[in-house]
């Protein structure tokens, strides 16, 4: 389902690193933060749009030129090749597919295994009851041993819907490949990127790959929305009065998270889309 479009001869420890557009990439942390792992690195493979969207759904977009149709550009999943300290990060994203889950998924797994991929890591974001003004946590799923010294996996048995990413996942995993989810909780009231989570997601993934990631401009960001975040919550009370709940439930809790606690959040937040509470 994909063609090789650059160079992937030479590989040094590859790493594949995951994310899709929308589910489960609440405040876009995945996406954004592979984005900006993936750098200005060069498309290595593209798989057939044709075969994984509904146009309807991912539409392309048209761009015009004094009237004249000059391009149209297609929505894709592309894998990118990146360099950092001596080890090669491929970074497969792009909009969620509609069609063939299962088709995608083992194919993206047997391109894995070809290009002798070490360790498969997916990135996301969980909607949570989280405060702003805390740490951002990050939950781990996947084969830990030996692979995050730091996990952080939820307790007992987790239901939520599934992604596409959790599909590649799985496919990676019986491919004989270790896997890894890196899921930072997101503050359910932020309906924008939010860039605390993509700090935070990018530092971890450092950490468990044993490189040094820079981080450019996102902790300038991140500070800076946090700033605009607290002058909106000055502004409303109710909202002010939710924050100071949560940083008191955070700040009586252990840091332990059950699957239950994340499902109730995920439920949640599924019921409650396309709300706006006048945050983010």
């Amino acid at each position: 389902m994909y063609e090789i479009t650059g160079d992937v001869t030479g590989l040094k420890r590859p790493a594949v690193l995951a994310a899709f557009e929308g589910w489960v990439s609440a405040g876009s942390v995945g996406t954004e933060a592979a984005d900006h792992v993936a750098g200005d690195g060069a498309v290595v493979a593209v798989f057939d749009g044709d075969a994984l969207f509904d146009y309807r759904v991912n539409r392309p977009t048209a761009t015009f030129d004094d009237g004249r149709l000059d391009d149209i550009e297609w929505p894709a999943v592309t894998l990118r090749r990146r360099t950092v300290d001596g080890r090669d990060l491929l970074v497969l994203s792009g909009p969620e597919p509609n069609w063939q889950w299962k088709a995608f998924a083992s194919s993206a797994a047997g391109l894995c295994r070809d290009l002798g991929a070490t360790v498969f890591v997916t990135l996301g974001g969980i909607p949570w009851a989280t405060a702003h003004t805390r740490p951002t946590v990050v939950v781990t799923t996947g084969d830990q041993d030996g692979l995050a010294d730091d996990a952080n996996p939820p307790d007992g048995i987790l239901q939520v819907p599934a992604a596409v990413a959790l599909a590649v996942s799985g496919a990676v995993r019986d491919a004989g490949i270790g896997t890894v989810g890196l899921w930072a909780r997101v503050p359910h009231y932020v309906a924008a990127t939010y860039y605390p989570g993509i700090v935070a997601l990018v530092e971890r993934l450092s950490r468990l790959l044993g490189i040094a990631i820079p981080l450019g401009s996102l902790v300038d960001q991140a500070a800076e929305q946090r700033r605009r975040l607290a002058a909106l919550v000055e502004e409303q009370p109710e909202a002010q009065a939710m924050i100071e709940r949560m940083e008191a439930l955070a700040d009586a809790e252990d840091g332990a998270v059950s699957g239950e606690d994340i499902a109730q959040e995920i439920e949640r937040f599924l019921r409650q889309a396309g709300e706006d509470d006048g945050l983010g």
